[in-house]
């Protein structure tokens, strides 16, 4: 009986990563069509907050529908949201940690060249894999170190555009770019694990915590959209540039969101970043016909390195997805040997 469950468990696994995968592929798709397409581009920053609010209706209805009736959902939200002002609390840490994310991430891009900044920033995933070990108290074995890495490089080639001369002159700080970006990265890996380990750290429902995390998201990202484009909001409005292209982006953002908290949930952090990579793979090639993207060599490399470190980290029997109890020491934790 115990490996026919393994089995199932691992089936299950892989559904949810393909389907993130496709969902992460389309939207990347979509979102390249509304920006080099639309002829007045919409403000990313109201798209990001209605993104949010959608996040949250559609998870107030799946706890709607998971609790069963409306006396059960009213004394769940009552219970672990307004009456939870510790809970929520908590689930505003991911929130802001994104915020500083994104905010660095865009000011390391302004002071590194983007081939540069393309490379650093695929530190995240070994990064991820790091916070993985220290906070979960999880091992990782030296050949899943080999695929992260290995991952970390092929997502590098993938993404890879030669530089192209201009005779735009940038002033730059590239210690302040290297700087920023650091940041950036030890925010995405922290962020992400966080919220992994609120998830499996009590057996809330997923969805009470979707719903806790998304309503300090919409606050902050409502901070943004009038600190970033507030004077041309007020001027054109908050839907200006709005198509049935770009609400499609939207609702495929909103569903990836979702999408990606289950796979968390019921698998890890490391395992998302494998599925994000294969959904740049996935949506470069679909680019080629869509677009005329031409395929490179360094891309074919790099799509090698991910397949291959995606097999190499499915390898191992060991299981990685839920908190492990016990504090092993650090070099046992880093190395897995």
């Amino acid at each position: 009986m115990a490996p026919q469950r393994e089995n199932v468990n691992l089936l299950f696994k892989l559904y949810c990563l393909a389907v993130m995968t496709l969902v992460a592929a389309t939207y990347t798709i979509a979102l390249r069509y509304t920006r080099t397409s639309d002829k007045e581009l919409y403000f990313s920053t109201t798209a990001v907050c209605i993104t949010e609010v959608i996040k949250l209706l559609l998870s107030v209805g799946i706890l709607a529908k998971e609790t069963g009736n409306l006396g059960r959902f009213k004394a769940s939200l009552r219970e672990n949201v307004l009456g939870s002002p510790k809970e929520l609390m908590k689930l505003c840490v991911p929130s802001l940690v994104y915020a500083v994310q994104n905010n660095m991430a865009f000011l390391a891009l302004s002071h590194l060249d983007a081939a540069v900044y393309q490379v650093t920033y695929q530190l995240k995933i070994p990064c991820t894999a790091l916070c993985t070990v220290l906070m979960l108290n999880r091992t990782l074995s030296r050949l899943q170190w080999i695929s992260v890495f290995m991952l970390c490089g092929g997502v590098v080639l993938v993404q890879w555009r030669p530089a192209q001369a201009t005779g735009v002159v940038v002033e730059q700080n590239p210690l302040l770019g290297f700087g920023a970006i650091a940041v950036a990265v030890l925010c995405s890996g922290f962020a992400g694990v966080y919220f992994e380990k609120v998830l499996k750290s009590s057996d809330t429902s997923l969805w009470v915590r979707n719903i806790q995390m998304y309503l300090s998201g919409i606050v902050v990202t409502l901070v943004g959209v009038y600190w970033s484009d507030g004077a041309e909001i007020k001027e054109k409005g908050f839907f200006y540039g709005y198509t049935y292209y770009v609400w499609l982006v939207i609702f495929l953002a909103s569903v990836g969101g979702l999408y990606t908290s289950v796979v968390v949930k019921y698998t890890d952090n490391i395992m998302k970043g494998f599925s994000a990579a294969a959904a740049i793979v996935l949506s470069t090639i679909a680019s080629v016909m869509l677009f005329g993207l031409q395929i490179t060599l360094t891309f074919a490399l790099g799509t090698l390195l991910v397949c291959v470190s995606i097999y190499l980290y499915g390898l191992p029997r060991q299981d990685t997805t839920s908190i492990q109890q016990g504090e092993p020491t650090s070099k046992e934790r880093v190395s897995g040997v």
